[in-house]
């Protein structure tokens, strides 16, 4: 956790790469299904440069039908324990059942994402017990009917209220404010106005000063802007928002295209080197 807090408003964020073990996922889903094949992938995204693998084995694309919990399990955790045996890197599961998370936990997994931010059954006891960071996103409604005229009244407001809300709540039931991470849940439950609202005021979410984990790659509002509708065909609009979410301070960006992305913020990276070296260097700029 202490990797992501450092990353927290700096411009430089961690890469999650996006391991999906499931056959209905909006942008590989069946890619990566067989245990063998999600473990090669997990660690192909290492050696491009992720800093941390998110595995999933239930898709929460709109319109997902939700999965039992012994074929989440069945899914995910010969996944980990495949990753963990070969490889360091920090391993988050993407998952809102409680039992995934502690058996993932056991399994060598270091984190949790959770998309419900801790609402479903013995989900935020479970949380707090097992001592990991979590990651609280939000959504509106669920996959299944969640981008059905999705309304706010002032979406990013509300979005900050939420996520404030659902950290006072775990942290009543004993979780470290330092072990959370937000995400403002792009996609779920937004329409494409207030997806850009949220990218664009993404400083203010910042600004909570929870390190913020940004979700964008290959969804439907870049399809939306660029007229692109097959989501692998989305790579140079998704590596855009990563910049944009990287300069505006998010911790993590999560992934399909670990190696173009991490290309791209060590220019960014070089680029901000190099400015803010030249305004030291300059003493009429100081």
């Amino acid at each position: 956790m202490s990797a992501i807090r450092r990353a927290h408003g700096t411009g430089r964020p961690m890469v999650m790469g996006v391991v999906n073990v499931t056959p209905d996922s909006f942008s590989d889903g069946g890619q990566h299904q067989s245990t063998e094949l999600a473990i090669s992938h997990a660690l192909t995204l290492e050696s491009q440069g992720a800093h941390i693998l998110d595995v999933g084995g239930e898709s929460t694309r709109p319109g997902a039908t939700p999965v039992s919990e012994q074929e989440e399990l069945d899914r995910v955790i010969p996944v980990i324990e495949g990753v963990r045996a070969r490889s360091a890197c920090p391993i988050s599961i993407d998952t809102s059942k409680a039992k995934v998370m502690s058996e993932a936990i056991a399994a060598g997994a270091n984190l949790v994402n959770d998309v419900q931010a801790l609402q479903g059954p013995s989900a935020l006891e479970t949380a707090a017990q097992l001592g990991v960071p979590v990651v609280l996103m939000h959504m509106q409604g669920t996959p299944s009917h969640m981008q059905v005229q999705p309304t706010y009244e002032h979406v990013v407001d509300e979005i900050q209220q939420f996520l404030l809300h659902r950290i006072e709540v775990a942290q009543s039931v004993g979780l470290s404010p330092n072990y959370v991470v937000i995400d403002p849940g792009f996609g779920f439950g937004k329409t494409l106005e207030h997806n850009l609202a949220l990218l664009a005021e993404l400083d203010g979410l910042v600004a909570l000063g929870y390190p913020v984990l940004v979700g964008i790659s290959r969804k439907s509002m870049l399809g939306a802007l660029t007229g692109r509708k097959d989501p692998k065909e989305r790579v140079s609009a998704s590596v855009a928002a990563s910049l944009l979410a990287a300069k505006a301070g998010a911790a993590i960006v999560r992934v399909h295209d670990v190696a173009e992305t991490c290309d791209a913020l060590k220019v960014l990276a070089a680029v901000e080197a190099h400015r803010v070296g030249g305004l030291k260097d300059n003493g009429d700029h100081v």
